[in-house]
């Protein structure tokens, strides 16, 4: 095509696809392109301006590395990743949430009962629940991939202090579909500002601040997989998280309970002295076939 222009060019590059091309891919290579234009035409794009764009990706592209995933922080304080989680949520299970650039794969099997906080300060936290399908009944086998940051608001692939797996851990459910182990009760904490992320936060007078919470990844053979982080209710910043993780159903309160009441049945059984929290919350996973 000879005679590009700026009001056919949308069409031309959607002429350029080969028949063989797979229908999905022209699907969204398509309509990428048409938003892509039209956001260009709509600001009237300069050169300078797209300059600093692809400026900007190559930073992010410099940045990255195998515990560093500044891309995925990008679609993170975009927003994206949460649009993406709620068009595939479903009603009636558990919201999912987004997963985050700092999941770490292949944790540890703990047992029902184990302990995440070791030698760390803080609160205990007890979490646990039960993993159902929508009619509350519970899922056994249920494998629940878990993990927060440490005390210091860091990650363990941020701080070579941690071990790898520091406050990662996966558990299976048993019959009852009950979940359960301590750890230490998890703190608000700011996404990492030092690469090309931070510069758009502080372009845009934005925080970067999430609100403090414990991440899930639960599977079950025959149901789909939820990918979901649990929020407590007085978190200064629930109304305001810079990844907009936070959803309605995914909002719990932490119950405080005397030394005299913790249960049996967990690592810490008899060694708690002080008073400790409570968050229980049951996971809904939705059937595959539905």
């Amino acid at each position: 095509m000879r005679n590009v222009s700026k009001d056919n060019i949308t069409d031309v590059f959607m002429g350029y696809f080969g028949d063989d091309t797979d229908p999905r891919l022209r699907e969204v290579m398509q309509s990428l392109a048409q938003h892509l234009h039209a956001f260009a035409k709509d600001v009237n794009l300069t050169h300078e301006e797209w300059l600093k764009g692809i400026e900007f990706l190559e930073a992010a592209g410099q940045i990255s590395d195998e515990t560093r995933h500044e891309f995925v922080l990008l679609s993170d304080v975009l927003g994206l990743s949460s649009l993406v989680d709620m068009i595939h949520s479903r009603s009636d299970g558990t919201s999912s949430s987004v997963l985050g650039p700092f999941h770490i794969s292949g944790a540890p099997a703990m047992a029902f009962g184990a302990d995440m906080k070791r030698h760390y300060e803080g609160e205990v936290l007890l979490a646990c629940g039960r993993v159902t399908d929508p009619q509350g009944n519970p899922i056994e086998g249920a494998e629940i991939d878990v993990w927060q940051t440490a005390p210091n608001g860091l990650y363990s692939s941020q701080d070579e202090e941690q071990d790898t797996y520091s406050f990662h851990g996966i558990q299976t459910t048993g019959p009852d579909g009950r979940y359960g182990f301590t750890t230490v009760k998890p703190v608000s904490y700011t996404v990492p500002t030092d690469g090309p992320v931070g510069d758009i936060l502080r372009a845009t007078g934005r925080h970067p601040w999430r609100p403090s919470h414990l991440h899930y990844i639960i599977k079950a053979d025959g149901f789909r997989p939820l990918v979901t982080e649990i929020f407590p209710d007085d978190d200064p910043y629930l109304d305001e998280d810079t990844v907009f993780g936070v959803r309605s159903d995914l909002v719990m309160k932490y119950v405080e309970r005397p030394a005299s009441e913790f249960p049996e049945g967990y690592e810490l059984s008899g060694k708690i002295e002080d008073t400790f929290l409570v968050a229980d919350f049951d996971l809904k996973l939705v059937p595959l076939a539905s």
